[in-house]
């Protein structure tokens, strides 16, 4: 596990199964036949190694007679599941009442489908086991939450065009992404453009940012580079951030004319 959180949180949830297995008087081999898992499996729960999904809390809870003690856990187990910082980057996500983003290597996490996700982790070096890949798969779609949530929050992108070209994945899996980027750029609260590679001014060439504006007022930014992640709060470094993404913006094409930009480079990719 990346942070010791998500561990003290396995660990304590690893003693209780293996405290009411015993009392049960159940082996491992016999909880796992009980409710569908493996040996292995169950000792690796019981030390706190893998993660339990719902669906194995909730059987293990009747098997072994735990009277709700066992599933009532889920909900800590499924915020464990997701790298540290992608939970506390969604947490502020969720209290953002304006988002800006300006992506310029790849389709933003919160524009990507989950397939175009899950090539992005796995081209990742050293790489990531299929366990770690599912855990940041599963923590960036939940990110996704932020478009449903009410009220709507105001949510800006900036994308470089050639994130839109690139083939993460192959030409289906970036297909469905540039339909995607329709699909969302189709939302009233939801506003996507794209800057031309061709732009002589460019305020971003600094790199990628992403700005939050929160309920009362304060606005934070976020910076994030290889296994780097930042949150930025002095508000003299956040004023130049605003400022850059205020220019990025004017410089960029569109809402519409980015829209109909998306919708050729998909036409070239049939």
């Amino acid at each position: 596990m990346e942070d010791e959180e998500a561990t003290a949180v396995l660990k304590t949830v690893g003693r209780q199964i293996k405290m009411w297995r015993e009392a049960a008087g159940l082996r491992q081999s016999e909880l796992g036949a009980s409710i569908g898992y493996g040996e292995e499996m169950i000792s690796s729960v019981e030390r706190g190694r893998r993660i339990p999904k719902p669906d194995f809390l909730d059987k293990a809870d009747e098997v072994l007679g735990a009277g709700g003690k066992l599933a009532a856990m889920t909900e800590d187990v499924e915020k464990a599941r997701y790298p540290k910082k992608a939970r506390d980057l969604a947490k502020l996500e969720s209290e953002a009442v304006d988002l800006g983003a300006y992506a310029n290597h790849h389709i933003h996490g919160l524009l990507q489908t989950p397939e175009y996700t899950r090539e992005l982790y796995a081209m990742r070096r050293p790489p990531y086991t299929e366990d770690e890949i599912d855990r940041h798969v599963a923590a960036r779609v939940a990110r996704k939450a932020v478009f449903q949530r009410m009220p709507r929050p105001q949510i800006t992108f900036v994308q470089e065009e050639v994130t839109l070209r690139r083939p993460i994945g192959g030409k289906m899996v970036m297909r469905r992404q540039l339909e995607h980027l329709l699909e969302i750029g189709t939302l009233r609260h939801a506003v996507i453009q794209v800057m031309p590679t061709n732009r002589e001014d460019h305020a971003g060439m600094g790199g990628a940012l992403q700005l939050l504006k929160l309920q009362d007022g304060k606005t934070l930014g976020h910076l994030e580079v290889q296994f780097l992640s930042r949150l930025i709060t002095d508000p003299r470094e956040v004023q130049v951030l605003e400022t850059n993404y205020g220019m990025i913006r004017a410089q960029a094409l569109t809402p519409r004319d980015s829209l109909a930009f998306i919708e050729k480079v998909l036409g070239e990719k049939t």
